[in-house]
């Protein structure tokens, strides 16, 4: 029975970079994933026989959740939508299967690489018809919906059991169950050469995938042991859990804690890689030996010849503003497109669309290439297998090579978390002001170049997007402000670090860039305005 409920609206609805992240107590409060939903449907003209993708990562809430926004999918006339299995999908694959079925949209209950559980963190990525995140206009006018919002449309009925492949009914609405694993898994043997990868496995080749208790495990397992033959002991954490097993599924140094001291262990496999929540973020390590994002995507792009999706060339690669700037050399060398864009992966997908780039990544251990429209973690860790299968080098081998060849970004996030908003905008403000005057300014051993805001203009759709902060000094090293989108708990002040070298090539990281540390909170005032004399978390 349809059914219209009256309701009144939450006042922070905003959605951040990919979609709307809360704390789970918000979010399971009455209506407030009832309001969002029915906004999102509002915004953009109704789903009446439009198709959906729906899924997530298995934090709590989500069974919940997605009984909800099937019901209120069907109430408001959409003609059907594609589930996964047991209410599983990853980002990644809900972006191939949202372009292979010619989709209108979707939904993935997410919080990526926040924690979960009723103490953690609740989120809903909101994809459109290209298989990306929705364009800012867009999550504007969703906004402007959940701040009048007074009623919203559900069906009432029993809840769908998902755990059956196969279609059925929801009212006049056909839900489609589908396996979710296996779509990926034929996706990444179509484009990388598992014959290869095989053999590097049969050889004796050690490996490990930490899935966090996440959504990725079942993948894991499926690819890299099943197809692949790498031992059962080889993916750790596999079952998703609401919770994520008290992990904290951010792939990163800090919070891949266990899969890190492995790594530095006197007997660590050859390699280590690991996912966040929805399977859209990667770390990879080697023996005693971490590579960052910024330079796993410019040796991902150096090494494109050896993956047979690409084998006849690629267009260009794009990475986000705070991302170092290793993959530009690669770009220029190659004498393919390059582009900067703000942070945020639906800045990506007008250059992807119209053939602009093929790879992009970002350095919050995101990378991906236009096979979707979205990050790929699993992809990113079989390209590395693949490169290591095809030249029969290590991860540090590859890494140090790459260095001698193009020289080493020294790089390094400072995230000051927790600061008052109000505080934090104002920091940034006041900075944007003091701008112009810092050209010329000398700050210790640094000199400023420019100091001005990133603005990005996208070459496709003429859009203009102002996007942090960056000091620019005339040894080409780099200083980045921005504020996270992707936090639930007060601003987050993320401070991007950057010293270029073509002969120190194997410093320690923290020690080449102290002096640029300090730089950074001086320029900012960030010890006086926010009362924090070092950074909450470095990576």
């Amino acid at each position: 029975m349809l059914k219209t409920v009256k309701t009144t609206p939450y006042t922070d609805q905003k959605m951040g970079t990919a979609g709307l992240r809360k704390k789970s107590k918000i979010a399971t409060q009455e209506n407030y994933i009832e309001n969002f939903v029915q906004s999102v449907f509002d915004a953009i003209g109704g789903v009446k026989g439009q198709t959906f993708i729906l899924g997530g990562d298995g934090r709590y809430f989500n069974k919940v959740a997605i009984q909800k926004i099937m019901k209120m999918s069907a109430a408001n006339g959409m003609k059907k939508m594609i589930v996964g299995q047991n209410g599983f999908i990853s980002t990644p694959t809900s972006s191939r299967v949202l372009l292979d079925n010619k989709a209108d949209g979707g939904f993935v209950l997410t919080a990526s690489h926040n924690p979960g559980g009723i103490n953690g963190d609740f989120g809903i990525k909101y994809a459109v018809a290209s298989g990306g995140q929705c364009p800012t206009a867009v999550s504007d006018k969703i906004y402007e919906n959940t701040k009048k919002i007074s009623e919203y449309k559900i069906l009432e009925a029993d809840d769908v059991d998902l755990s059956k492949i196969g279609t059925q009914k929801l009212g006049d609405m056909e839900i489609e169950i589908i396996d979710p694993v296996q779509i990926y898994a034929d996706m990444m043997s179509s484009m990388f050469d598992f014959a290869a990868i095989r053999k590097l496995f049969a050889g004796g080749f050690t490996f490990v995938f930490d899935a966090m208790n996440a959504v990725t495990g079942p993948y894991a397992r499926k690819i890299f042991v099943e197809m692949l033959g790498a031992s059962p002991d080889s993916v750790v954490n596999d079952v998703p859990l609401e919770d994520f097993g008290g992990l904290h599924p951010d792939p990163n140094l800090i919070y891949a804690k266990k899969l890190v001291e492995r790594m530095y262990s006197d007997d660590a496999p050859d390699m280590g890689s690991a996912n966040d929540g929805d399977g859209d973020r990667n770390m990879i390590l080697g023996k005693k030996f971490f590579v960052t994002p910024s330079d796993s995507l410019a040796i991902i792009t150096d090494n494109y010849k050896y993956i047979p999706a690409y084998k006849n060339g690629i267009y260009g690669v794009a990475k986000s503003a705070a991302t170092s700037t290793a993959v530009g050399r690669v770009a220029k060398a190659l004498g393919i497109g390059y582009y900067e864009v703000p942070t945020g992966w639906k800045y990506f997908c007008n250059l992807m669309d119209s053939n602009r780039i093929t790879f992009c990544g970002e350095e919050s251990f995101g990378t991906g290439s236009s096979h979707i429209r979205e990050k790929d973690g699993i992809w990113a860790i079989l390209f590395w297998l693949n490169i290591i299968a095809a030249t029969g080098k290590s991860v540090e081998q590859i890494t140090r090579e790459h260095w001698q060849k193009y020289g080493r970004s020294y790089y390094m996030r400072n995230d000051y978390d927790g600061i008052d908003t109000e505080v934090a905008n104002k920091l940034m403000s006041d900075l944007e002001a003091r701008m112009p005057s810092l050209a010329g300014k000398q700050f210790g051993s640094f000199t400023v170049k420019e100091a001005k805001p990133f603005i990005y203009n996208d070459p496709v759709d003429g859009s203009s997007t102002k996007n942090g902060l960056i000091v620019y000094f005339t040894d080409n090293s780099r200083i980045v402000y921005r504020l996270s989108g992707t936090g639930t708990n007060g601003a987050t002040l993320r401070i991007y670090l950057e010293r270029y070298e073509t002969k120190l090539l194997d410093e320690d990281v923290e020690k080449m860039l102290e002096e640029l540390a300090d730089v950074s909170r001086a320029i900012a005032e960030v010890t006086e305005r926010t009362g924090k004399a070092k950074a909450d978390l470095l990576t």
